[in-house]
């Protein structure tokens, strides 16, 4: 037979049943119950209804996952002997896992369903809050929601509640967007005559009122920027505030190419934390880069030809497609394989390239990248050298050009073959997988480091530069680097 119809039982007591559902309880010999906890079973019981529920379930596993799973099954076979009266609380196909289950369970042929009524919880936590649906609203599983979700504009509401621990792992997550005194309010048996409604501080969400099966959390849009600093939207509204007729005049003026120069100085202030191994300053040097993302992206919505959104399309778009092996049904053996079919698809989505394969490579602010662009992608046409000790040898060539012109060359050969030793080092570097531009970086970073040493020494001094020595000098240098080395 296989059928099994599935009925609401409602949000509170026995007043929120429909008649149709009451009557159909009624007339059914013995109905299935996912839980006994729930105040219309109470009701129903004392006339005559015989409830059979799987709470003995709940007890056998310690996540919801299996016991949902185990519930459908004990339905399906239940169901191949006689059609099977199935309840549970609320509406069916609100918050109820069971019944998403068995609803896949029919799109496989295993069982005929019908579900029918019962109030949803929904109902009646809206209208004990006064909050009107139509101005937005998220329904979360309390047992599994992540914060990433949320949208802070709007109404959410938090279901399956049911215990402290399931409180404290919803404060848990809810605190890494919300402040901690944000207030949120406890919803308990919403529409029924034990109705409550208590508001508290988020970090009292699992301290403050007990909870039960009957609980929804309900947690307020944010309405301030001040309370909504770690939500994308809220960062996209102040970039859109300071670009905005009221906004800053500076702001307002800048351009793709004006904020060009400030873009390489955040990435190396970023850099410059990473060497140091400042997890605060990465974190503030990112926040900068990211203002640079967003500004941009301003600029091109202002202007009418891209937007946020785009970006984030292209780039996603860009990562599914070059990672086949993550997101398709290609294998991989190590991560040379991945570079490989990174060029490889890359090529595809260029096609046949009628410029020159450097077209695109170079790099006005950095003549070091510049040459490491160069070198990278003639090396994806094999004009490269076969190993590091090839290029070493180059190196070695180069070097001594370089002082036979400082023997006897001019100043432009002197410049030329001295860019020839470069170009080599760039090249050394790459073998080395270095980035020739970051080592650049970090060397002035560690020279302005270790000379302001010098410069606070003098200073302490009382004397002039002029009045010390080169060797006296060297020697607050070396000071400054064995200051470095025990401090590391």
């Amino acid at each position: 037979m296989n059928q099994i119809t599935v009925i609401g039982l409602g949000a509170g007591d026995i007043n929120q049943l429909p008649l149709g559902v009451y009557k159909k309880l009624q007339k059914s010999g013995k109905v299935h119950a996912r839980t006994k906890d729930h105040p219309v079973i109470e009701d129903l019981s004392k006339e005559g209804i015989i409830f059979e529920s799987f709470d003995r379930i709940y007890e056998k596993h310690d996540t919801f996952q299996p016991v949902y799973k185990e519930i459908v099954e004990i339905l399906i076979l239940e169901s191949a002997k006689d059609e099977v009266i199935y309840a549970v609380p609320g509406h069916p196909l609100v918050a109820e896992q069971t019944v998403q289950l068995l609803i896949s369970a029919e799109r496989e042929g295993k069982v005929t369903l019908k579900i029918e009524g019962g109030q949803s919880f929904l109902d009646s936590t809206f209208a004990a809050l006064k909050v009107d649906p139509i101005e937005g609203f998220q329904l979360f599983d309390g047992t599994n929601f992540s914060i990433h979700d949320v949208n802070m504009r709007a109404h959410l509401l938090i279901a399956q509640v049911y215990d402290s621990f399931s409180a404290s792992e919803v404060k848990l997550t809810l605190m890494e967007k919300y402040l901690d005194d944000y207030p949120v309010t406890v919803v308990t048996a919403a529409g029924s005559d034990a109705e409550q409604l208590k508001t508290v501080p988020l970090y009292e969400l699992d301290q403050a009122v007990e909870v039960n099966n009957l609980t929804t959390i309900y947690v307020p849009p944010v309405n301030s920027l001040e309370d909504a600093l770690k939500d994308w939207t809220t960062f996209r509204e102040i970039v859109s505030i300071l670009r905005g007729p009221n906004g800053c005049p500076w702001d307002k003026e800048q351009t793709h190419e004006s904020l060009k120069k400030y873009l390489i100085e955040e990435a190396h202030e970023f850099l410059a934390a990473v060497d140091e191994e400042d997890d605060f300053g990465m974190v503030e040097e990112l926040g900068d880069i990211l203002l640079q993302v967003f500004l941009h992206a301003k600029i091109g919505e202002d202007a009418g030809y891209f937007n946020l959104e785009e970006i984030l399309a292209s780039i996603s778009e860009k990562m599914i497609r070059r990672h086949p092996h993550v997101f398709g049904e290609v294998s991989v053996n190590n991560s040379e394989d991945v570079v490989a079919n990174w060029e490889t698809i890359k090529k595809q989505e260029k096609g046949e390239q009628a410029d020159s394969i450097l077209k695109g490579e170079f790099r006005a602010s950095s003549s070091l990248q510049t040459s490491y662009n160069y070198q990278k992608k003639c090396a994806t046409v094999g004009f490269d050298w076969p190993n590091a000790e090839d290029a070493w040898k180059k190196f070695e060539e180069e070097w001594q050009e370089f002082r036979e012109e400082i023997q006897n060359g001019s100043a432009k050969t002197r410049i030329d073959e001295f860019g020839d030793v470069l170009f080599t080092l760039v090249n050394i570097a790459r073998f080395y997988k270095i980035s020739p531009e970051e080592a650049m970086v970090h060397a002035n970073e560690k020279f302005s480091r270790r000379f302001q040493y010098v410069e606070k020494k003098v200073k302490q001094s009382g004397k002039p530069f002029s009045e010390f020595t080169l060797e006296q000098l060297d020697a607050f240098w070396d000071e400054a680097k064995r200051h470095e080395k025990g401090s590391s």
